[in-house]
């Protein structure tokens, strides 16, 4: 007797109202935010394996350079995974994923010379000293406006491909 109590009060739960599609958007891509920025300073530790002591040479450019190239290594990976699996939805996501990580991180990109972005960690600008080391801080701006717009064709390319392969004529 005891557990049908229990189960008619499990049954009260299934009447859940339904959430707009707004509102699970808006949901998922707020997730996502936090979800790059985490695989963002998970990259600088990670590629910081290869950093000696002292901060100059190929080691220390790829601990500070570490945190974008797992941003785009991540939703690579998956992108590849779905594509071995050929699962054609799956892979237009991560691609989608992985062009619109080149919108962060263009504007990251474009903030090296005024800084005037909050940073995680330990305050200092990735790309203002990578632009900086590589003598091309000047250019912040053109390099993060290209890397945008490369952005946002990719992230065109992939509805458009996605929809084609939908949506189009089946082959026969």
């Amino acid at each position: 007797m005891e557990w049908q109590a229990v189960s008619s009060w499990f049954a009260e739960l299934d009447d859940w109202k339904p959430v707009s599609r707004a509102a699970a958007w808006f949901a998922l891509a707020s997730y996502f935010f936090y979800a790059n920025l985490a695989i963002h300073e998970a990259g600088h530790p990670l590629f910081g394996m290869f950093a000696g002591p002292e901060e100059s040479g190929v080691g220390y450019t790829l601990e500070i350079l570490g945190g974008t190239l797992l941003e785009l290594m991540v939703p690579a990976a998956c992108a590849a995974a779905f594509f071995f699996r050929r699962e054609l939805p799956g892979m237009a996501f991560c691609l989608f994923w992985l062009f619109e990580n080149l919108l962060y991180i263009g504007h990251y990109m474009a903030t090296a010379r005024t800084l005037d972005i909050q940073l995680v960690g330990s305050g200092e600008h990735d790309w203002e000293i990578l632009f900086t080391r590589w003598s091309i801080l000047v250019h912040d701006q053109q390099i993060g406006q290209a890397t945008r717009a490369l952005g946002w064709l990719g992230m065109l390319a992939t509805v458009a491909w996605f929809a084609r392969r939908s949506f189009g004529r089946p082959a026969l």
